[in-house]
């Protein structure tokens, strides 16, 4: 069985996010939590609470098909990083110019399976 979870617009670079990605892909789903809860990266709480999402989607989907699920069987099977819109902001600069600033955006995907990682 698997679950799925998918943040969308999340304000940081999917560059800084793929980082914080990479660490979690293919662990168990308490190892992972674990590592986010001290990753110093400001993607990492989003994450964590990502893969929280989908842990308690795939208990909901256990329930109703009224299957037998084990949380600690769950492990992270895919994990990714795709770029969202880019919000485009301008700063004033010397000699009456402008500087555009590109304000990030990224989608984060969450897909958990039951099984051995």
């Amino acid at each position: 069985m698997e679950a799925k979870a998918k943040l969308r617009l999340a304000r940081v670079s999917p560059q800084k996010a793929r980082l914080v990605a990479d660490l979690v892909r293919g662990r168990d789903v308490g190892e992972a939590i674990e590592i986010l809860a001290f990753t110093r990266k400001k993607s990492a709480p989003m994450i964590k609470r990502l893969v929280e999402s989908a842990v308690a989607n795939a208990e909901h989907v256990a329930r109703q098909r009224n299957l037998n699920l084990d949380v600690d069987d769950l492990y992270i099977k895919e994990i990714f990083v795709d770029q969202g819109p880019t919000l485009r902001r301008f700063r004033p600069r010397a000699r009456g110019m402008a500087t555009r600033i590109q304000k990030k955006t990224a989608h984060i995907t969450v897909v958990l399976a039951e099984g051995v990682a």
